[in-house]
């Protein structure tokens, strides 16, 4: 007699995969951040922790104070923020709810081209375009400062946000617009007080990749912000030089001694970029959460 197996269902293959690769990737980050912890965690050892949160950064004389790097990233960051998030959300609001479509056509797929183009090839347009007109517009010693680094970045991040915050944009269903325009809302009362709101998820969403890949960008920030790692202070701190975490990273850690108290300090700033990235993404998550909940209420 013979027996019969059990079949197995088609779906179990795909199921498995989805699952291994969810787990891989949660695999990958804790990795990561062990091998940053390893590498990093013996700074803590080798400098004391009084200096290496001080405001001199010099490594060649011992001198390996953070406090520049942070406040120069924090700096750039937020200036990238200003710049990315009205051209990205605007745009992202002009394709999907205004635009005609010959013109969705051809500018959904410029978008996606800039969103792929190299951060070398924008750090070259920005120190042969950028730096001399911001010299001569602001009357500025120098071009390479922060506020073009933050101008830069802001370009880099919103092929990013204009790409995820249309596509939420368009996962709105119709009803909504035309139960908005039945009441008497205009088309633009609609988009503003009905389709934003209810796209505000993917929106922030979309803002915080665009943040974090400001955030971790290295090549065009160290073309154009004059890495000087000095304190940004003062109301002129954003036409002022200023040096990255990811820069400094870049830019040293090909010419350190493996296991000298540099190496594990460039890898200590490792560990604070992945802090910050990792607080982004939690505050990011929470208040789309609860943007999510409640533009449910008010649509409910």
């Amino acid at each position: 007699m013979r027996l019969k197996l059990p079949r197995l269902d088609r779906e179990t293959p795909i199921n498995v995969l989805i699952k291994a690769a969810g787990y891989s990737s949660i695999l990958l980050v804790t990795l990561i951040f062990l091998f940053l912890m390893r590498e990093g965690l013996p700074a803590l050892v080798d400098v004391p922790l009084k200096e290496l949160f001080s405001i001199r950064w010099y490594p060649i004389e011992g001198y390996y104070g953070i406090i520049p790097l942070i406040a120069g990233s924090i700096l750039v960051t937020l200036g990238a923020t200003l710049v990315a998030i009205p051209l990205g959300v605007g745009t992202a609001v002009y394709i999907s709810e205004v635009a005609p479509a010959w013109i969705k056509e051809i500018l959904k797929p410029m978008v996606e081209v800039l969103a792929g183009l190299p951060s070398v090839v924008l750090g070259f347009l920005g120190i042969l375009v950028a730096v001399p007109f911001l010299r001569r517009f602001l009357n500025l010693p120098t071009g390479l400062t922060a506020l073009t680094g933050s101008i830069m970045l802001g370009l880099i991040a919103v092929p990013t946000i204009v790409s995820i915050a249309e596509d939420a944009l368009n996962t709105v269903p119709q009803s909504y617009r035309h139960a908005a325009l039945a009441v008497g809302a205009t088309h633009w009362q609609t988009i503003w007080g009905v389709t934003v709101p209810a796209a505000s998820s993917g929106i922030l969403t979309a803002i915080m990749l665009g943040v974090g890949r400001a955030l971790g960008e290295t090549m065009a920030v160290m073309m154009v912000t004059g890495n000087a790692p000095v304190l940004p202070t003062g109301i002129n701190a954003f036409i002022m030089p200023v040096r990255t975490m990811t820069a400094t990273v870049a830019s040293e850690m090909g010419e350190v001694a493996q296991g000298s108290a540099h190496y594990h300090v460039l890898f200590f700033i490792g560990i604070v970029l992945f802090i910050l990235s990792l607080v982004i993404n939690v505050v990011a998550s929470s208040v789309s959460m609860r943007s999510k909940k409640r533009s449910e209420r008010l649509l409910s």
